[in-house]
C-alpha cells in the first residue's frame, strides 16, 4: 500500500483553432478517441479490460479558458457504446449527453461547449441508458477545468501546485479482470480505493500549500475525507475553497469532507508544517449504505519533503472569493421523491424506459424554482444531480438535519440525499431552452431506471423547427455519424467549426441572469 506514485492526467492540447475572420472569435478543436486497452492496474494480478479516453484512464484533462468556445470530436472505437456528459457546464441540449444520443462502435459525435461560466472544476464521463455504470467503472471519465481572469487573480495555488484528484472503488478478481456485477441493482462498493486510476497511490508534495481538486468518480461509493499525520495521528484542518459550481464567497475551514458520486470540491491543504513527515488521506467508514472492507478505510499518501523549491501563489487565502448572490425569497415549489418500486430505482414513480411520462416538469425560462427531494425509503443514498443548472441548498430536514457549510457556502449540481432526509435546493431554470436529465448519480440506481428529464419548454409531443434546433436532444443534425476519413481532412473541420459558429448557438447568455 502507498507504493506507487499518484498518476497526474496529461493537459488535452487543440488540434486545430478556428478564428472568425468577422468576429475575431475562436473554437479551439480537440479530438478524443474512445478505446479499450489491456492494462495491469492491481499488483501482482494479470491485466484488465479498460474503456478509456485516449488510452488513459481517468482522461486527459482539459484545461479551458472562459470564454473560447470548444468543439471535442468523440470516436468510439470500443467496443462500447458512448454518450459523453461534460458534468457542471451549461450545454445546448443536443451536446450535454443525452443517455439516448450515444455513438456506436466506429461512429463519432462533434460536441460544441461554451466556456462560458466562472471558473470551476468539471469533468466529463460517459452518459450512456444503461450502459453508464460499466462504462465509468471501466474507466470513462476525466477532467475538463474551467479557469477565469477572476480566479487567476486571486493568487491560488496554481501549475504543479494544482492537483486534480480522482477518487473511485473498484474490485479485482484473482484473474485480474474487473468484478461487473451486471445483475446488482443496489451498489457496486468496491474494495480497492484508486486515485486517478491508481491504487492507493503516493504523491511527493513540498511544504507549503496545494490545491488540490477532488472528484468522487465511484460508481456508488461515497467517501468522507480526512488528513492525518501518521506519526503522532493528529488530524489535519484544510480549506475547502470551492464546489461543483465553482469557488465559494469565502474559504471554509474543516478537518473532514463528505463526498458523494459526482460531487467535486476544491481543498487548499497546507504542508508547511510537516516538512519530512507521512501525511494520510483516510475515508471514515460507515458512509450510509456503503458497503466496508478491510482496506477502505486508506486512500493515499502524501510525502512531505524538507525543501519548497517554489513559493509562487502560497500566500494567505483571500477572504473574499467571490460574490454569490443570495437565493431568492419566492420561488414556485416542486417535489421530487427517489424511491424503489417493484426493484426499479424511480422518481416520482417514474423511471428512463416511460418514455411517454420521463419528462416530470416544465420550468419556465429564467424562473427560480425551489425542488424538494425526498428520500423515499430504505437505507440506500440518493446523490441527486440536476443537468443544465447550479442550484443552492437551502435546507435539510431529517436524517443529518442539517446543511453543512461547505455544502452551504456555494453553488452545487449535485447533493447528497440520505434515507430519512427532505433536502430543498433552489435554481434559475437558465439559460437555454430544451429538454435535460436529472437524476440519480449512485450509477447502478441510474441505470436501473432512477433517470428523468425536465423541458425548459413546452413544446407539445416533441414538435421542433428550426428556430429550436438546440432544444431537441435528439436533434439530427447532431446526432452521431458514422467515422469516415474524410470527415477528418483539416479542410472538413474548418468547415464544420465555421457551420458551428454560424449556429449562434451560445450568444444569447446575457438575456437571463443565472444564479450562478
Amino acid at each position: 500500500m502507498f507504493d506507487h506514485p499518484l498518476p497526474i492526467p496529461p493537459v488535452k492540447e487543440p488540434k486545430f483553432t478556428y478564428t472568425n475572420n468577422e468576429t475575431g472569435a475562436v473554437i479551439d478543436y480537440y479530438e478524443v478517441e474512445v478505446t479499450a486497452i489491456e492494462k495491469q492496474v492491481y499488483p501482482d494480478l494479470p491485466a484488465t479490460t479498460l474503456y478509456t479516453y485516449d488510452g488513459i484512464q481517468p482522461g486527459p484533462t482539459f484545461m479551458m479558458q472562459k470564454g473560447r468556445q470548444a468543439v471535442v470530436r468523440f470516436t468510439n472505437n470500443s467496443p462500447t457504446n458512448s454518450s459523453v456528459h461534460v458534468h457542471g457546464q451549461y450545454n445546448r441540449a443536443p451536446f450535454d449527453g443525452w443517455a439516448a444520443d450515444y455513438a456506436l462502435p466506429g461512429q463519432y459525435k462533434d460536441y460544441y461547449y461554451p466556456n462560458a461560466q466562472n471558473a470551476r472544476t468539471i469533468w466529463y464521463h460517459d452518459h450512456t441508458e444503461y450502459q453508464t455504470a460499466t462504462n465509468v467503472y471501466r474507466g470513462l471519465e476525466g477532467f475538463y477545468i474551467l479557469t477565469d481572469e477572476e480566479e487567476q487573480a486571486l493568487n491560488l495555488p496554481a501549475g504543479d501546485y494544482d492537483i486534480p484528484l480522482s477518487l473511485s472503488a473498484k474490485q479485482y478478481a484473482t484473474d485480474g479482470s474487473l468484478v461487473d456485477e451486471e445483475h446488482n441493482h443496489t451498489g457496486l462498493w468496491g474494495d480497492v480505493l484508486q486515485v486517478n486510476g491508481q491504487p492507493w497511490p503516493f504523491l511527493n508534495v513540498e511544504p507549503r500549500k496545494y490545491r488540490f481538486r477532488l472528484l468522487n468518480g465511484a460508481v456508488s461509493r461515497s467517501f468522507d475525507l480526512s488528513l492525518q499525520e501518521d506519526e503522532y495521528n493528529k488530524t489535519i484542518g484544510f480549506d475547502v475553497i470551492a464546489s461543483d459550481g465553482g469557488l465559494f464567497s469565502h474559504p471554509v475551514n474543516t478537518n473532514h469532507i463528505g463526498i458523494a458520486n459526482g460531487e467535486r470540491y476544491e481543498i487548499i491543504v497546507d504542508f508547511a508544517s510537516y516538512a519530512g513527515k507521512n501525511i494520510t488521506m483516510l475515508n471514515e467508514c460507515g458512509m450510509t449504505g456503503n458497503l466496508d472492507y478491510a482496506a477502505t478505510d486508506r486512500i493515499m499518501r502524501f510525502i512531505v519533503g524538507d525543501q519548497m523549491t517554489d513559493c509562487t501563489n502560497n500566500g494567505k487565502i483571500p477572504e473574499n472569493l467571490r460574490y454569490i448572490p443570495p437565493a431568492p425569497e419566492t420561488a414556485v415549489t416542486k417535489n421530487f421523491t427517489f424511491s424503489r418500486i417493484d426493484g426499479d430505482w424511480v422518481i416520482n414513480g417514474v423511471g428512463w424506459a416511460d418514455i411517454e411520462n420521463r419528462i416530470l416538469t416544465r420550468p419556465t425560462l429564467g424562473e427560480d424554482e425551489i425542488w424538494e427531494l425526498r428520500h423515499g425509503g430504505g437505507n440506500a443514498s440518493h446523490p441527486v444531480h440536476i443537468h443544465l443548472v447550479d442550484f443552492q441548498v437551502l435546507s435539510r430536514e431529517g436524517g443529518r438535519n442539517v446543511v453543512l457549510p461547505y455544502e452551504a457556502a456555494g453553488m452545487k449540481d449535485v447533493i447528497w440525499i440520505a434515507p430519512g432526509e427532505v433536502v430543498r435546493v433552489v435554481a434559475r431554470y437558465a439559460p437555454w431552452k430544451g429538454v435535460y436529465m436529472f437524476h440519480c448519480h449512485n450509477l447502478i440506481h441510474e441505470d436501473h431506471d432512477m433517470l428523468v428529464a425536465f423541458n425548459v419548454t413546452q413544446l407539445e409531443k416533441w414538435g421542433y423547427d428550426n428556430s429550436t434546433i438546440f432544444i431537441d436532444p435528439m436533434e439530427p443534425r447532431f446526432r452521431p455519424k458514422d467515422a469516415n476519413p474524410e470527415d477528418y481532412t483539416e479542410e472538413a473541420i474548418y468547415k464544420k467549426l465555421d457551420w458551428f459558429y454560424s449556429l449562434d448557438a451560445y450568444n444569447q447568455t446575457s438575456e437571463w441572469e443565472t444564479s450562478s
